[in-house]
């Protein structure tokens, strides 16, 4: 199994990558902003796809230990395109938020970037001074305080969604590492109440907190969107409507290929397909924690379970917000949701998994 793990990853993240571009196919003709043309956002994720794909190849053939030793770059990297997104006619503000910057053709989202770099420096940080991960200063305060500088960015774009990920990726990368829970519990709960509290001093973030609480009084403001996607989820029942068939993405459910592709999935292919990507995502945690254990040093060990962790949170987060299990936020499903940026960084981190696998204990024997 742990030899042959890498192959049933690729396996879930092939069908997801090309289901993902059926619905997009299926959704995208009826966005919004796709100026009139039906195959718009499908020739631009094609295109992304194409770029992901050589990068994932590249990453692939690459020792992870490049990662490594280059942490420090991608970090920097990173902090500087976040800090470029405030800057006038390079950063783009989009529904209040600004979260990308201009590249001419198409946009970035440099938040992708900075998870995957958060993830590089904690598995550096901890394989560096494994014998002080459980201690308060070493193993908490400063990891916590450098990541920090990337969530301080982030959030600043009133990215709140990237910011709780991060930071959950992060406690749980120090429990891995060895850090105590009678010190993590206090950090994790902290904050999750910090973003709380910075999200009750946004309007807009608090009007989604009460829709959230009080859904019957937001049902055609902020509780829109998700009631629509529940809607969806009721029409297609366990068989669906058929693809093409749905009618939830003809201009009632705001951004049907992005954030809310899942809820489409469910009206036109039924309660079966949505449980396989959710059984996808399964097996894509089993390989990659398999994969991440029989690294061959600790690095490679939390830099695959980090990666691991980035993929299937994410994909956890955009589920329950979509079957309204959490407050409404704008967080793509990987590999499926229509988003250059993130598809581009997905794959590039499976190839790392893959970097890993290669150079493993099973493999190498």
């Amino acid at each position: 199994m742990q030899r042959n793990c890498v192959y049933l990853l690729l396996l879930s993240v092939f069908g997801l990558i090309v289901l993902g571009m059926v619905m997009l196919f299926s959704t995208s003709a009826f966005a919004r902003d796709s100026h009139g043309n039906i195959y718009y956002f499908v020739k631009r994720q094609g295109i992304w796809l194409g770029i992901g794909v050589v990068v994932c190849i590249l990453a692939a053939i690459t020792d992870y230990n490049f990662w490594k030793k280059t942490w420090a770059v991608w970090f920097g990297i990173a902090a500087v395109l976040l800090v470029l997104c405030f800057v006038p006619h390079i950063g783009m503000k989009i529904n209040g938020s600004r979260r990308w910057i201009n590249l001419g053709i198409m946009s970035f989202q440099p938040s992708e970037l900075a998870k995957v770099a958060s993830v590089m420096f904690l598995a550096w940080w901890y394989s560096r001074y494994e014998k002080e991960s459980g201690t308060f200063l070493r193993g908490m305060v400063y990891p916590a305080a450098i990541v920090g500088i990337l969530m301080l960015l982030i959030v600043s774009e009133q990215d709140l969604g990237s910011t709780l990920l991060i930071g959950l990726i992060m406690v749980a990368i120090m429990f891995v590492a060895g850090g105590p829970m009678k010190i993590l519990a206090p950090i994790l709960i902290g904050g999750i109440a910090s973003i709380l509290f910075v999200a009750t001093r946004i309007p807009e973030r608090m009007a989604r907190l009460l829709a959230f609480l009080y859904p019957e009084k937001y049902l055609k403001t902020e509780f829109h969107q998700q009631y629509q996607g529940l809607i969806a989820f009721g029409a297609g029942g366990p068989d669906g409507l058929g693809l093409g068939e749905g009618r939830q993405k003809i201009h009632y459910l705001p951004y049907a290929h992005t954030d809310f592709i899942f809820p489409v999935i469910g009206e036109e292919l039924g309660l079966r397909f949505t449980l396989l990507i959710v059984f996808a995502f399964l097996i894509i945690a089993l390989c990659g924690c398999l994969i991440a254990a029989n690294a061959r040093d600790r690095f490679g060990s939390l830099l695959g379970f980090g990666i691991v962790m980035l993929l299937t949170v994410q994909a956890a987060i955009n589920i329950s917000v979509t079957t309204a299990l959490m407050p409404n936020k704008g967080m793509p499903l990987p590999f499926i949701s229509y988003g250059g940026s993130n598809l581009l960084l997905c794959l590039f981190m499976v190839g790392i998994l893959i970097s890993i696998h290669r150079h493993g204990k099973f493999v190498e024997r």
